[in-house]
């Protein structure tokens, strides 16, 4: 009962920190003619209330797709339309068709900001919750521990209640996670429905996909495919097409309307990446202008290449060792291949790959608190341009206090802890003297948060050159980027040594 009580106070807690954030800015407030992501939000509503189904994701008088067009999978339609029910029994001005475009108001962003509000309440939180609650071999002050950080991690919180995303973060990562909960306590069907559910409302979410996939299908082998494990195997597939046949049943009567929806869900011809974001591609676009050099078919296949081929070992492992901890962790590395490495990646991407991260929070809590602030920071030009500097700083302190309350972050780092004593053991074999592993850690994390700091400090004091006035949000995005690969290596090696009897695994069953 003590611990339910605590769980309480973290909701709590957790709800008033994403509320006072919500009373800050948001994405172009004042800024026509096309505003940002909180009008690409109303504009949804107003799609989906006012136009027929079969018009959603087409280019028409009513409805200009260079004007915030819907570009998400029929999910975030249906919750954007319900949302609009809602809009129109408390003023139909909100929603009104042409005459809408660029609504702003004090009652209108009370109403948005309380939307987000509402889907955190149903499916994101309960779902963290659920998963610190039943973690294995974890004492209760670390679970609510973990519950705490998780749900003030400052990447979230600011960009779905700050910046307003254009589409509710936390509705696909809620549904993720979900998933996570339900293939880890071997209710696949279930997990696979969540799972689903999340890939219906954010194509990005493709992000996990091949964790899942391999997951259950290690698990079908394990269980061998001809006895119970085919069973699964046919069940999940089941439970995939059926959810997938239920969400597009509208889009594929006809079957130029279930193309319109996929390209309109994957945009080719938006090119390799937009503004600044902290991959490979951005980052050294600098040294080298692929965007401009390559046709855009080879910007493809090279990304495609590159994203596969960095994802792989992880997940050929977790097919042959199926197991929670690879699970999770495989969740990360691909999850992080796919920000650095694939085509058309947005900054605010990265929070796919938080989610994984925080899932282990308590499992490595100095590597794990290390990358959410690399990836909060990797959003800060975007942070800085919607208004919300002291926002970030108060849920970065918060979020920082929260970790080293709970979790002894800069005492227990030795290479047991790190989850790097396998691999130090078989460098070891070659290079006796290799011990000091965990200092190297710790000296690349001081110089990251210290080089986070100063460079936010510059770009928020400074005026970068004339002839370089994206300087600042480069070495943004080329500081995150390097600290990204590092992690990328980091996650591969937990995964690649993890043995198949691993001693110290902490499960959720």
């Amino acid at each position: 009962m003590e611990k339910w009580y605590w769980m309480t106070i973290v909701v709590l807690v957790g709800l008033t920190v994403r509320w006072t954030v919500s009373l800050n800015s948001y994405s172009g407030a004042g800024k026509p003619p096309m505003f940002g992501d909180y009008e690409a939000q109303r504009h949804w509503q107003e799609i989906t209330f006012n136009l027929p189904i079969k018009q959603w994701y087409f280019n028409s008088s009513d409805n200009n797709l260079q004007y915030w067009g819907l570009d998400y999978p029929p999910l975030t339609a249906y919750h954007s339309l319900l949302c609009a029910y809602v809009a129109k029994f408390i003023n139909p001005d909100w929603i009104a068709l042409h005459t809408s475009r660029g609504y702003e108001s004090r009652e209108h962003k009370l109403f948005m900001r309380t939307t987000v509000l509402i889907a955190d309440l149903l499916i994101y939180i309960p779902a963290v919750v659920l998963y610190c609650y039943c973690l294995k071999e974890t004492s209760t002050k670390k679970k609510i521990g973990s519950a705490l950080c998780i749900l003030l991690y400052p990447g979230l919180i600011l960009i779905d209640y700050g910046h307003f995303q254009n589409i509710y973060n936390s509705v696909s990562l809620g549904f993720a996670l979900w998933g996570v909960l339900g293939v880890s306590c071997d209710w696949d069907l279930l997990g696979s429905l969540a799972f689903c559910l999340a890939l219906n409302y954010k194509q990005m979410e493709l992000y996990h996909s091949l964790p899942f996939f391999c997951f259950l299908l290690g698990k079908c082998f394990k269980k061998g495919l001809k006895g119970k494990g085919f069973g699964l195997l046919i069940k999940a597939a089941c439970t995939v097409v059926a959810s997938f046949l239920l969400c597009w049943l509208p889009f594929f009567t006809e079957r130029e309307q279930a193309l319109q929806v996929l390209r309109r869900l994957f945009p080719v011809d938006r090119g390799l990446f937009e503004d600044k974001v902290a991959n490979i591609w951005c980052s050294f676009s600098v040294f080298l202008k692929i965007k401009d050099i390559l046709p855009r078919h080879i910007q493809l296949a090279i990304s495609f290449c590159f994203t596969f081929l960095s994802l792989l070992p992880a997940c050929i492992k977790l097919t042959l060792q199926p197991s929670s901890k690879v699970f999770r962790f495989t969740l990360a590395s691909c999850a992080l291949s796919f920000f650095l490495f694939s085509f058309q990646v947005h900054e605010k991407s990265i929070l796919l790959v938080s989610l994984p991260v925080c899932l282990v929070l308590n499992e490595i809590p100095l590597m794990s608190t290390w990358f959410l602030l690399v990836s909060t920071f990797s959003m800060l030009p975007l942070l800085l341009k919607d208004e919300l500097l002291m926002p970030s700083i108060v849920t970065v302190v918060a979020f920082c206090t929260a970790c080293t309350t709970f979790f002894p972050i800069f005492e227990k780092t030795s290479e047991e802890e790190l989850q790097l004593r396998p691999f130090a053991i078989s460098v070891r074999k070659c290079f006796p003297r290799f011990t000091f592993l965990p200092r190297i850690i710790h000296y690349l994390f001081f110089s990251s948060v210290i080089t986070m700091v100063l460079l936010t400090i510059l770009t928020v004091t400074l005026d970068p050159p004339e002839k370089l006035p994206d300087l600042f949000s480069v070495l943004v995005c080329f500081v995150s980027c390097m600290n990204f690969l590092f992690f990328l290596v980091y996650f591969n090696i937990i995964i690649m040594w993890e043995s198949k009897n691993g001693r110290n695994r902490k499960k959720i069953k």
